[in-house]
């Protein structure tokens, strides 16, 4: 895509971002987002184009795309309506302050989570910068403020993305809750329309929210309040969609570590919780605790229906706050990439670096979700199985490790499948594990959040694990061993060779 040149040098260009309306401006300006007029997601083609656009360009290139008008439940609505903001490999180095230093979109990936590692401190861990308040007597996520009778959710083009889906949904939501013993909590909890004033509120059995209503319930409490940010900015929604912070931890206070600064805050309307000034839209309420309704189904990041729920939690809604024309961001869960993957595949590394000591990388591939590919630095026999041991015993969603040598990109899906071809004898380089935990959206799971797991040992297996005594040459190492300049040659002479079959 070419970019939009016309008032770059006002644009922030590089991340962090205060806010998600800062980070999509920059999308436009850089030639990865696709602006379009108008679209008509009763006739689904909001939905059709994101599965095109992912066919055509691959899960973690396809651009993103902005709709000015869309048309949901027979009305045409004003956006603008966002989606695959957070597709785009490279746009992680950008939401993160890394300079655009080349155009492999997989390296500029690849800089982000070194970023974020490079970031913990001697022992392994991030330091929580903690928040501030906003000074400003007008945040923006107050620049206009709806309560009372005036309240109707169904007037902004959140969509119904799937024709099974249970309604239009609230799907890019971060919910706060905050506890006197647990602290806060900011987590991704799909949220369906059922009314004006009524959402759906979903955590699950085993997530944070689900632990703090139950706290509330434990203490004799009826209610609970609540508030729903739409368009965090992007490092904000990472933390959201993420497990980086345990139970307990303040997800604003790590967001901090990665901004390079605290998060700003202000009160919400109507309770006490404490929201992102910079937020696109600030949704108020009330979760009665005794009281439940049915929910769904919703297509999950599997590329499954979800099962649908007969006794679900739902929030009636009291405020509505955000800016003037609200940009909203809506996730074509399963589709796209939802949500910045980098500083997951940081927390990983260092977690396991602390267990695996000669890991070298790891990175859980987002297109497919439940594989998970680590590189080790080997040097023993069964080192590649004991590392998948250590990794599927504490990453839940993980159903099929795959231990490749540090020569192997674990970010480079191909690689990582030549090793499988290449180096992998299933026996005796196997492990199943006959029982694990997983996530309750695994659609092959007979037992809910129950699973068998596989552990490759994809590595060179070693001749005491009954590999070869001798293995051949790899045929690219023999080339750069023997002519080291080689491809900085044919860099320098690629417009040369490629003449016009790129233009």
């Amino acid at each position: 895509m070419k970019s939009n040149s016309s008032g770059r040098e006002n644009i922030q260009l590089t991340g962090p971002y205060d806010s998600m309306r800062d980070y999509v401006i920059a999308l436009e300006a850089t030639g990865r987002l696709i602006r379009i007029k108008e679209m008509d997601q009763d006739q689904y083609e909001a939905t059709g184009f994101a599965y095109r656009l992912v066919e055509k360009y691959g899960f973690n290139e396809a651009p993103a795309f902005l709709i000015e008008r869309v048309k949901v439940d027979g009305e045409w609505m004003e956006g603008p309506v966002l989606a695959n903001i957070y597709g785009p490999w490279d746009s992680e180095a950008m939401s993160c302050g890394v300079e655009n230093v080349t155009e492999d979109k997989r390296e500029m990936y690849r800089a982000a989570v070194h970023k974020f590692i490079g970031l913990a401190n001697k022992n392994g861990q991030w330091e929580p910068v903690k928040p501030i308040m906003f000074e400003n007597s007008n945040p923006p996520c107050k620049e206009v403020i709806i309560k009372g009778g005036d309240v109707d959710i169904r007037k902004f083009p959140y969509l119904k993305c799937n024709p099974a889906d249970g309604g239009r949904y609230v799907n890019s939501g971060s919910v706060i809750f905050e506890d006197p013993e647990l602290g806060r909590n900011m987590g991704t909890y799909r949220s369906q329309i059922f009314s004006a004033t009524r959402i759906g509120m979903n955590p699950e059995v085993g997530q944070h929210g689900w632990s703090f209503l139950m706290a509330a319930k434990k203490r004799g409490q009826t209610t609970m309040k609540a508030a729903i940010i739409v368009g965090n900015d992007p490092i904000m929604w990472a933390m959201s969609c993420s497990k980086i912070s345990h139970l307990g931890q303040d997800e604003y206070e790590m967001a901090g570590v990665f901004k390079g600064k605290p998060v700003e805050l202000v009160k919400c309307e109507t309770n006490d919780i404490l929201v992102p000034a910079n937020a696109e839209m600030i949704i108020e309420g009330e979760i009665p605790l005794d009281e439940r309704t049915e929910e769904g189904p919703h297509a999950e990041m599997y590329g499954y229906l979800g099962r649908k729920r007969d006794a679900n939690f739902f929030m009636n809604i009291e405020a509505i706050t955000h800016r003037h024309d609200p940009w909203i961001f809506n996730n074509h869960t399963g589709v796209m990439r939802g949500f910045h993957t980098a500083a997951m595949d940081a927390y990983s590394h260092l977690a396991y670096k602390k267990t695996i000591r000669n890991l070298v990388a790891i990175h859980s591939i987002s297109n497919s979700p439940g594989i998970v590919a680590a590189s080790i630095d080997k040097g023993f026999a069964g080192d590649g199985l004991a590392a998948g041991q250590q990794i599927a015993a504490t990453h839940f969603v993980s159903k099929v490790i795959v231990i490749v040598d540090k020569d192997v990109d674990v970010f480079n899906t191909e690689e990582v499948l030549t090793a499988i071809a290449t180096r992998w004898q299933p026996d005796p380089a196997t492990l199943i594990i006959p029982h694990a935990r997983t996530t309750f959206l695994e659609p092959s799971a007979v037992t809910p959040r129950v699973t068998s797991k596989i552990i490759i040992d994809a590595t060179k297996q070693l001749p005491e694990e009954g590999g070869p005594a001798h293995w051949p040459a790899v045929s690219r190492e023999l080339l750069t061993d023997s002519c080291p300049e080689v491809f900085d040659l044919v860099d320098g002479k690629w417009d040369e060779f490629m003449g016009d079959f790129e233009n």
